[in-house]
């Protein structure tokens, strides 16, 4: 009943194509998980029409795709399956191959597949030496999509100054989690242990012993998983900003608000320094101010922006968006897009600028690809969630004064996992071994806080760990950043090119903007 019930959710959801029945598979001595390794990946083109962007991408940089056969439930691997698509750039360098690198730009559940050749374009030394793979995780781009159809693009929105918009919030929580109903036979199984499962028959399908990794965000929480569970193949392990493996989950927004709060400062200063572009205000508590005064004048009445509309809810993931990036073009970008806020305010018609356009556009857009469902999905299935929309009231009233703009965002912003119509099927993985690995990241990260980054440091006690000293950006390595740091890539290189980890944990300097 349980394959019946899986092939008529995704056959509702447009994947049916991807599932398999338990008889469609050829069985052999092992008709257990052990099959699933030894199937022979069939390479082919990217590109699956004329619109795919990303496929295109691929093979105009001499990639090839391949779908691999995963059980729905590892548990079950004579259940259901599903198919995870990936992408590989074979080395560069044949004779001085080590391996295969796999690369997640974390999310949770953004596709992985296309950064196999932004890894080549930004990493030349890399691709040379590992075959590079890309991998969209399952339930998201190829990978057998998991899509609720939500009538908006994300749901990362704020529950606003008072208990009506908290309830506006929540309901709106409850519909967004209603509409992923139909889809409970997938959910349970969306979470980063069975995301890893997925990546070691992948590594057992490539013929590799071993494999190497680079994830970045939550994706460093996914290799932490792989770590746990596969410490012997696990061969060199790079986590860029890396997530507390205790916060993994439906809790993992909560820490956010006083690190988003230090890097809106960082950022009001370079503003008031640049004040006479902007009018912002000339001092960097005057820039607060105006950030403040903004978000009041969008709770009284939503600001006309275009043919947009801006509210408080809206306002603070406006800020969410924009801050982790601290180069200079970042934070013209914000600043010019909050110029237009403070107009608005102000009473003035105006127009987005083009990144506000494509961000409001995103936001109030119906979900096309399903990337909010499933991001949610992986959330909620990564750990326990209070069933009581009441907590996350109080924990928010508990934090108003010291948390006033950014934790009313994200102390909820994990909302829909109190209504979520699954349970995660098994509990989260306890991090806690010695396998080597070298994590990175910056001490002003506002999304991924410097105390979880050295909680994971702690976790895994045979890292080392390579800090960015006053730098407010998350992502910091040169795949996954603009603001690349000669320092911290000299770092990733010596150890996945030398395996030489350093002597301890060190600091690099960081080059600040003007």
């Amino acid at each position: 009943m349980a394959a019946v019930a899986a092939l008529t959710v995704l056959a509702s959801s447009g994947c049916a194509s991807a599932l398999a029945a338990p008889g469609s598979r050829p069985s052999g001595p092992d008709d257990g998980l052990h099959r699933f390794g030894q199937q022979k990946i069939i390479w082919h083109d990217c590109r699956t029409g004329p619109d795919d962007e990303i496929g295109g991408h691929l093979d105009a940089a001499g990639a090839r795709c391949a779908e691999v056969t995963v059980p729905l439930d590892h548990a079950r691997p004579d259940g259901p399956a599903i198919k995870v698509a990936i992408s590989r750039l074979q080395a560069g360098d044949p004779g001085r191959r080590r391996g295969a690198l796999l690369i997640n730009p974390g999310g949770p559940g953004d596709p992985g597949r296309v950064y196999a050749p932004l890894l080549k374009e930004a990493e030349p030394a890399l691709a040379a030496r590992y075959d590079v793979i890309g991998m969209d995780s399952r339930f998201t781009g190829r990978s057998t999509p998991l899509n609720c159809h939500w009538p908006i693009g994300d749901y990362v929105l704020s529950t606003g100054h008072d208990r009506r918009g908290f309830d506006r919030t929540a309901a709106r929580a409850r519909d967004l989690a209603s509409r992923c109903a139909g889809l409970r036979e997938m959910l349970p199984h969306a979470s980063a242990r069975a995301t890893a499962r997925d990546m070691d028959v992948i590594r057992a399908a490539l013929g590799e012993p071993k494999l190497s990794y680079l994830g970045g965000s939550y994706g460093t929480y996914l290799g932490a998983v792989y770590m746990q569970l596969f410490p012997h193949h696990a061969d060199r392990f790079v986590l860029d900003s890396a997530l507390d493996p205790a916060a993994a989950g439906p809790g993992y927004a909560r820490p956010m608000g006083p690190y988003l709060a230090a890097a809106l400062e960082k950022w009001a200063g370079w503003a008031a320094r640049h004040h006479d572009r902007y009018r912002l205000g000339s001092t960097t508590a005057r820039v607060l101010a105006t950030v403040n005064r903004i978000d009041r004048a969008a709770a009284r009445d939503p600001l006309r922006i275009g043919r947009h509309r801006v509210d408080t809810h809206l306002f603070p993931a406006i800020l969410l968006f924009s801050l982790g990036r601290d180069s200079e073009q970042a934070y013209a970008g914000l600043a010019s897009d909050l110029k237009v806020l403070n107009d608005a305010a102000r009473g003035a018609e105006v127009a987005p600028t083009p990144s506000l356009e494509e961000g409001l556009t995103f936001l109030s857009s119906p979900e096309t690809d399903g990337a909010g469902s499933a991001r949610m999905a992986i959330t909620c299935a990564d750990g326990p969630a209070s069933r009581d929309p009441g907590d996350y009231y109080r924990d928010i009233k508990a934090h108003r004064a010291d948390e006033p703009l950014f934790g009313p965002l994200t102390r909820a912003m994990n909302l829909p996992c109190a209504f979520w119509p699954a349970s995660p099927a098994e509990p989260p993985t306890r991090i806690r071994n010695d396998v080597p690995a070298l994590i990175v990241g910056a001490s002003g990260d506002p999304k991924t806080p410097y105390p979880g980054q050295r909680a994971m440091r702690r976790a895994l006690s045979g890292s080392r760990m390579v800090t960015v000293r006053g730098a407010f950006r998350h992502l910091v390595s040169r795949v996954f950043t603009a603001t690349p740091n000669a320092c911290v890539d000299g770092a990733v290189h010596r150890y996945l090119l030398d395996g030489a980890l350093p002597a301890g944990d060190t600091a690099c300097p960081d080059v600040p903007v003007r």
